[in-house]
């Protein structure tokens, strides 16, 4: 008898021909995700579950489960998983770090790019017929990016790769990190970087970009006594978690000119809502939670998703397991 699987979204790319090639598959087929009843009614006899990180799986959700093995999230970070819960419950939880670590750099130096050379509101200015005057010299301009400070919060693989491309700038590299490791040497070897404490990475960067987990020491980790001690020509990159950065210290900050503009990928609620005031202002360029979302490398996911719920399934240590301790304890 095959493994059944339930999938939340349907993943792009391969990897789910290859679910559909080993086990018995259902497919949420709607771009609007599964509520919390609709997972535990169409996965409830299933040994497989692919989620993505708007899919809360929390105890009692797993206790309606009774025959799941394993939960393969389509995602690096899975702050939406009760992974403790999970491996209390001998559930192996996984997934798909390392290939969207480029291309979620990518979007942060877009982002970096957008909010210091006010692009967004160039694009607004012509498209909306407001371009009268050939060239002047005060027109929309903006922050220099090159030979400026950059300062990173959390040296990981996302992290590094942001200070790998500060080098073309020119740029001097401040981080600041929970723990050394070989990021760490290899941004101050190659790179010139420094790891300093957080209040003089906040004072001394004329941008700061976001790359740390969300937990419980992470949470609202920016606020309004950290905003305040930006400089006021400060650019806040966020392509992390939303909710790392207290949103409403945020708008009071931009709101008030403590700092001078923001490039945020996430938001302490997603989707934002319509009204969310950091919507309206124009020092703000705003994504909907898109740093990985390239073509190649939504596929890889998939691939890898697909090859983490495989190995599970199959009794195999999965490639990116989160929680080893299930193996560890078995």
């Amino acid at each position: 008898m095959k493994h059944s699987v339930f999938v939340t979204r349907a993943i792009p790319g391969s990897g789910i021909q290859m679910v559909r090639e080993k086990f018995e598959v259902d497919v949420w087929d709607n771009k609007f995700p599964p509520d919390r009843d609709e997972i535990a009614s169409r996965a409830r006899n299933c040994t497989g579950l692919i989620s993505l990180l708007s899919d809360p799986i929390d105890a009692a959700l797993m206790d309606e489960l009774p025959n799941l093995k394993i939960v393969s999230q389509y995602a690096v970070g899975y702050d939406n998983i009760d992974v403790q819960a999970a491996t209390e419950r001998g559930i192996m939880v996984t997934n798909t770090p390392g290939v969207l670590t480029d291309t979620t750099a990518d979007l942060a130096w877009a982002l970096i790019m957008a909010t210091a050379r006010r692009l967004v509101e160039a694009d607004s200015y012509v498209r909306g017929g407001n371009w009268k005057v050939a060239w002047g010299p005060s027109l929309l301009t903006g922050q220099d990016i090159h030979g400026k400070t950059l300062g990173i919060i959390g040296l990981g693989r996302i992290g590094s790769a942001v200070a790998r491309r500060a080098k073309g700038f020119d740029m001097e590299i401040l981080y600041h990190t929970r723990s050394r490791n070989h990021y760490t040497d290899e941004v101050d070897d190659e790179l010139g970087g420094r790891s300093v404490p957080l209040g003089h990475l906040l004072s001394e960067s004329d941008i700061i970009s976001m790359h740390v987990p969300l937990n419980e020491q992470t949470e609202g980790m920016i606020g309004k006594d950290e905003l305040f001690s930006m400089k006021k020509s400060a650019i806040l990159i966020n392509t992390s978690r939303g909710a790392v950065v207290d949103e409403e210290s945020l708008i009071w900050a931009l709101q008030n000119g403590e700092i001078w503009g923001a490039g945020l990928d996430v938001f302490e609620e997603e989707p934002t809502q319509e009204d969310n005031p950091l919507l309206s202002l124009n020092n703000v360029v705003v994504a909907p939670h898109i740093g990985s979302a390239s073509i190649d490398t939504r596929s890889k996911m998939g691939i890898i998703c697909a090859e983490n719920l495989v190995a599970g399934l199959k009794g195999d240590k999965p490639p990116n397991l989160v929680n080893r301790e299930v193996i560890d304890n078995d």
